[in-house]
Formats: C-alpha cells, sequence, structure tokens
C-alpha cells in the first residue's frame, strides 16, 4: 500500500505526547490527603464509570490516527499493464417516430431496437459509440464516448414523441456523418 501524501503520517507521532498528557492529567486528578485512617474513603474498587473514561479515551486516539490515516490518502498498488487496443467508431442513429410503435416485433419495433443496440453495445468493449435518434428532425442524443454505461443508460430512456414527429433519416444521417468526421479512428460506422 502506498499513500498520496505519506509526510501527513508524521502526525501519527503526536499520539505520543497525547498520551502522556492524558496519563499525567488522570495522575494529576487525584489529590492527596494525610488522614489518620482511610477506612471511610475505599470504594468498592475501580468502577465502571472509571474504565470508561479510559475507553473513551482511547477511542478519540483511534479516530484520530484513523484521520491522519485518511488524510494522507492510502492507495493500492495495483499493477497496470499499458494495453493498446483499436476500436472503431461507431454513431448509432436511431429512428424515434410513431411509426417504430408499430407492434409487428414485441412490444414493438422501438423497443426491440433499443434491446439489439443494448446488446450490441455490451459486446463491444474496445469500440467508441455515440447517439444520433431522430424523427421530424435529428439531434445527438450522446457523442461518441467509450463510456457503455452512460450511453446504456440513454438508450434506455429513448421514447418516441420526444422530438417532433416524422421521418427524416437524411437528417439523422447527416447528423451521424457529422459526428465521425473528426474522428481519428481508423474505421467510422454508422448503423441506422
Amino acid at each position: 500500500m502506498t499513500f498520496a501524501n505519506p509526510d501527513l503520517l508524521y502526525l501519527l507521532f503526536l499520539l505520543v505526547p497525547l498520551t502522556g498528557w492524558y496519563i499525567w492529567r488522570e495522575r494529576e486528578a487525584f489529590a492527596t490527603i494525610q488522614v489518620s485512617s482511610t477506612k471511610s474513603l475505599e470504594t468498592e474498587g475501580i468502577t465502571f464509570r472509571h474504565v470508561l473514561r479510559h475507553v473513551i479515551f482511547g477511542i478519540r486516539l483511534l479516530v484520530i490516527a484513523s484521520v491522519i490515516i485518511v488524510l494522507a490518502r492510502p492507495q493500492s498498488t495495483n499493477r497496470w499493464q499499458n494495453v493498446t487496443t483499436e476500436g472503431i467508431d461507431i454513431m448509432i442513429a436511431l429512428d424515434i417516430s410513431s411509426s417504430m410503435l408499430a407492434q409487428d416485433l414485441r412490444p414493438n419495433r422501438l423497443e426491440a431496437s433499443k434491446d439489439v443496440a443494448i446488446e450490441f453495445i455490451a459486446g463491444r468493449e474496445t469500440d467508441r459509440m455515440g447517439l444520433i435518434v431522430y424523427s421530424g428532425e435529428s439531434f445527438t442524443q450522446c457523442p461518441l464516448t467509450s463510456d457503455h454505461a452512460v450511453l446504456i443508460n440513454l438508450f434506455k430512456g429513448i421514447e418516441s414523441g420526444m422530438i417532433e414527429d416524422g421521418t427524416a433519416i437524411g437528417m439523422g444521417l447527416a447528423n451521424a456523418v457529422s459526428r465521425l468526421k473528426d474522428s481519428k479512428a481508423k474505421s467510422k460506422v454508422i448503423i441506422l
């Protein structure tokens, strides 16, 4: 284990004088009295309250030590390995017009398309993907990203009627092309 701020661990040495101060204070707390008989001052021994006072101090020391360790920011030391992958850039253009609500596929075309797209995204770990939705007009729901969890969440939220109804497939295709034109990937794909 390594620490981002290992110098802060030196603050743990402050616990030693703090413990010494506590012990000194406890000894000074008992006054000395000269009496001929101590029989009237005798107690039943160490009480629970007396022990609890020391336990509370011990817990305080543990909390202070924990805070110091947290401030030092412990970090696990996993081995890192650079892996070069050559993925492709894929823009998915999805029709969300009212015609996608036809129930020739179960439950409807839009839901079936979303399910297939989500399964496709989950299987393409090294590729960057984005999402264009179109109906009467087109807009970018998600630009190219390698964060597939975000893309899948956006797919789940797509519904017909989000934008003006119609089927402007040309606008959806043009929007997808414009998103891919500046990409440096060797392969670029648009899925309609």
